[in-house]
């Protein structure tokens, strides 16, 4: 059924009919300049990797799995990206209930070092996190050129996506229905199970596929941490980087188009488990 807008032309009101749905010229104009920028920056790109891929056929696919430094690497970073991201949705959860719920000195202070993640450069956090945890380090852990030096490179620049995803709902939602199932006698732990979280869920959802993202395609912060030790601490970033200084475009392609695959495998599986757990919530 048409609607009937009102417009203003000249001295004179016309009206026109305009579809349920239909866009305007100024929406399709909007539309068609984010589409050309996006392809641009992202489906372009993307297909043009696709395509630097398939020149090596499906053998250069084959020796990714069956070349053991490349499957090591490959492993080991999507390993700890899986472990960082069950993490950071725990932790990152619990510090934005503390940053929205709770009052106390320095909460501004610490609501901004939150960021400090995302605007300090990746090279930058390397060093910081070797400052502190390498063997000159006030601690003396001597975590470079280890595994764990892997894992607290990837935590610390993935920390901030689940707590800003978190954050902004836990600021929106209203307290009326945890006050009035603690009237009737719930427990802190239930209201938060039964109400808070499948309020929650979608959003930690969100930042854990960020921070899944983010983790696999590392790179600076490992470079003065990790050591880039093959079959150890070698990274799928360093091995793609190390393909292309051999020369062999192909292979290097290949390689960032499985990491493509795992990133929106991860990506669509986090998608369907929240959308279960908030149905099921």
């Amino acid at each position: 059924m048409a609607a009937t807008v009102v417009t203003a032309d000249g001295p004179t009101r016309k009206r026109r009919s305009v579809r349920p749905g239909a866009m305007t010229r100024g929406s399709t104009l909007g539309l068609g300049i984010g589409m050309v920028w996006f392809s641009l920056l992202v489906l372009i790109p993307l297909g043009a990797v696709v395509v630097e891929a398939s020149g090596g056929g499906l053998d250069t696919y084959r020796s990714i799995f069956t070349n053991s430094q490349t499957f090591n690497a490959l492993k080991l970073t999507v390993g700890v990206s899986l472990l960082t991201t069950a993490l950071n949705m725990v932790m990152g959860t619990i510090i934005a209930w503390v940053l929205v719920r709770d009052r106390f000195r320095g909460k501004a202070i610490l609501d901004l070092v939150i960021d400090i993640p995302f605007a300090m450069p990746t090279i930058v956090a390397g060093l910081v996190l070797l400052a502190l945890y390498g063997s000159q380090g006030p601690l003396g852990t001597e975590f470079e050129n280890t595994r764990k030096a892997v894992f607290l490179a990837i935590a610390f620049v993935t920390l901030p996506f689940v707590v800003r995803t978190v954050q902004p709902v836990l600021e929106e939602m209203e307290t009326d229905v945890e006050d009035a199932a603690a009237s009737l006698g719930a427990t802190r732990a239930t209201t938060f199970r039964r109400i808070v979280l499948p309020t929650l869920v979608p959003a930690i959802f969100a930042g854990a596929a960020l921070s899944f993202a983010r983790g696999i395609s590392e790179y600076g912060s490992l470079v003065l941490l990790s050591g880039n030790l093959p079959n150890q601490t070698e990274v799928t970033s360093f091995r793609v980087a190390s393909i292309l200084e051999g020369g062999n475009r192909p292979a290097a392609a290949a390689l960032a188009t499985v990491m493509l695959v795992v990133a929106l495998i991860a990506i669509v599986a986090l998608d369907v488990t929240q959308r279960r757990l908030a149905r099921r919530g």
